[in-house]
């Protein structure tokens, strides 16, 4: 009994001391604005939009999130413009898309070719204004993966931020 209990509280010290490491020690950000640094009030960052998965197969993906897990699953919206074929996943708070490739230049076929099951692509975040939020962010030597802002499957602007600007993710900014 005292070897399970010493075992049980080495696996929890260790899961603890996990915990406490401050998340950005395994990432560097490549600006050279200082984090700590607070936001102009030009514009304002909103709530999360989605989450979005690259997926291998789109109606495997959309038939478990509606039939498995009984969430609401959007019909397939293409989009030619941007290389992807989504479905939008409705959580109540915020939504999943699921990304699959959509003609021979789409930027998910590139990341399925590397993550063979799909996996998490990007976040998208709402902004108040996101012209001043582009012009804000260019400034603060955050690039972005266009020049500007482009319509996407909301019908809204959007913009990606470069990941290594953003500590490994890709962020996706979207007119709220």
């Amino acid at each position: 009994m005292h070897k399970v209990a010493h075992a049980a509280s080495v696996v929890a010290g260790g899961l603890l001391s996990r915990v406490q490491t401050p998340f950005l020690a395994g990432k560097n950000f490549s600006t050279s604005q200082s984090l700590n640094q607070v936001a102009d009030n030009v514009w304002n960052l909103g709530r999360l939009n989605h989450v979005a998965i690259a997926v291998p197969d789109l109606e495997k993906a959309s038939a478990f999130y509606k039939n498995i897990l009984g969430a609401q699953v959007s019909e397939v919206v293409p989009l030619p413009e941007h290389g992807v074929s989504v479905v939008f996943v409705n959580l109540g708070n915020t939504k999943m898309e699921l990304l699959h490739p959509l003609g021979s230049n789409s930027p998910i076929a590139g990341f399925l070719q590397k993550n063979k099951a799909g996996g998490m692509h990007h976040i998208c975040i709402e902004v108040d204004n996101i012209h001043e939020a582009v012009m804000d962010l260019k400034n603060k030597k955050i690039r972005s993966l266009t020049e500007e802002a482009k319509i996407g499957a909301h019908g809204k602007p959007v913009i990606f931020l470069h990941p290594k600007d953003c500590g490994g993710v890709l962020v996706e900014l979207e007119q709220a």
